[in-house]
């Protein structure tokens, strides 16, 4: 949907094909700066802030129990010039507002229909619905998943890596206020998160050995509010559990090219990173600004938006983020994951300096926010 918003405000014509979203989604994202200014300068973001939290700390705690055992490091944002490094929405808050501009856009038509067929030609992209209507464009962007339809048809090869980790998320309430800070506990088998939502209300990504999060996952919900007081060391005081639980299994996945032949790869279709350090969909949405500004720009100066040199520059600009982020994300899961004494003591030493160095820590700060080389032009407030 921001794809598509997104190329529609830049006056390009634009079909967008694909059931709608599910409303029973019980994640949420956070979304760091640049995505919401992206979101803000869309016309978005004014029509769900008001669902969402600042994050204005951060906080990561080593507990591991292990021998080297790292220092706690907070983070602020008011230390990088920013009032918060970003904003804790539900899932479904931000797709309601996503449908809502989609339907004051005159350009977009959209279709809700599966697709059967992808068929890539020298001049043109033909898709097929299951309805039997066929469309024909200069390009298709395939925003369509980790299993993405799009990627196949152009026969883009993937390298993935599963682990052995489930996450369970949930949302829940409690008695003491979170005060504008995500918590990230480190343990032996990942990351325990907690992230703020509006109100004493915050969002949980527990990632945990299978076993334990099937039985955990299968709680009643004091139990599981009882394990997550426990697991949280009553941070946040008594636990409401809010809703439904999720499971997902986690791995990391990334497309060998991001485009080919008239298809570009946007958000888990090209890339999946688990749940660490809120890469994942914001890493989606710079791949959206930015090929939306590819296309809109070749529309403009009236030259073929699908062609080679295109995509081949959008394959370029993308690379480096999202390889770069995929390989500390996985490099921390493992760290935590791991027995070896030399690599839990690399990691106790690196957030020790974090905690001990200003400039590094605050490299790192914006770096963890956005690219600090190119951002989309969405991404630093600017109309497409």
């Amino acid at each position: 949907m921001t794809t598509a918003i997104s190329l529609a405000v830049g006056g390009v014509s634009t079909v967008l094909v694909g059931a709608q979203a599910a409303r029973n989604d019980n994640r949420t994202t956070a979304l760091l700066a640049g995505s919401v200014t992206a979101l803000d300068t869309l016309g978005v973001w004014n029509q769900c802030s008001g669902a969402a939290a600042p994050l204005k700390f951060m906080r990561i705690v080593d507990d591991t129990g292990r021998l080297w055992r790292a220092p706690e490091v907070k983070f602020a944002a008011t230390e990088i010039g920013l009032d918060a490094f970003g904003y804790n929405i539900e899932n479904h808050r931000l797709l309601d507002a996503l449908e809502r501009k989609l339907d004051d856009l005159k350009t977009v038509q959209r279709i809700e229909s599966n697709v059967t067929h992808i068929a890539q030609h020298r001049d043109a992209v033909t898709i097929t619905l299951n309805s039997g209507q066929t469309l024909t464009a200069a390009l298709a962007i395939g925003a369509d998943g980790r299993n993405s339809p799009c990627r196949k048809a152009a026969g883009i090869p993937i390298d993935e890596h599963s682990y052995p980790q489930i996450a369970l998320t949930l949302c829940f309430r409690h008695t003491r206020p979170h005060g504008d800070v995500s918590t990230e506990f480190h343990t032996v088998h990942g990351p325990f998160t907690i992230v703020p939502l509006p109100g004493n209300r915050s969002s949980l990504v527990w990632v945990l050995d299978p076993d334990s999060a099937e039985r955990i996952s299968n709680f009643d919900d004091a139990e599981l509010a009882q394990s997550i007081e426990r697991a949280s060391h009553s941070i946040l005081g008594k636990i409401t559990i809010e809703g439904e639980r999720g499971l997902f299994p986690l791995r990391v996945a990334r497309s060998r090219r991001f485009a080919d032949r008239r298809i570009a790869l946007v958000g888990e279709a090209a890339h999946v990173i688990p749940p660490i350090g809120a890469q994942g969909l914001n890493l989606g949405l710079r791949d959206a600004a930015t090929i939306a500004e590819i296309v809109i720009a070749a529309h403009r100066n009236g030259s073929d938006i699908g062609n080679d040199d295109n995509l081949s520059r959008y394959d370029h600009m993308r690379r480096t983020d999202v390889g770069t982020r995929t390989l500390a994300i996985d490099l921390l899961n493992r760290s935590l994951l791991s027995d070896f004494l030399p690599l839990q003591g690399a990691r106790g030493l690196g957030l020790y300096f974090l905690g001990r160095i200003g400039p590094l820590r605050r490299a790192v700060m914006r770096e963890g926010i956005g690219p600090g080389s190119v951002q989309p032009r969405l991404m630093r407030g600017e109309a497409l």
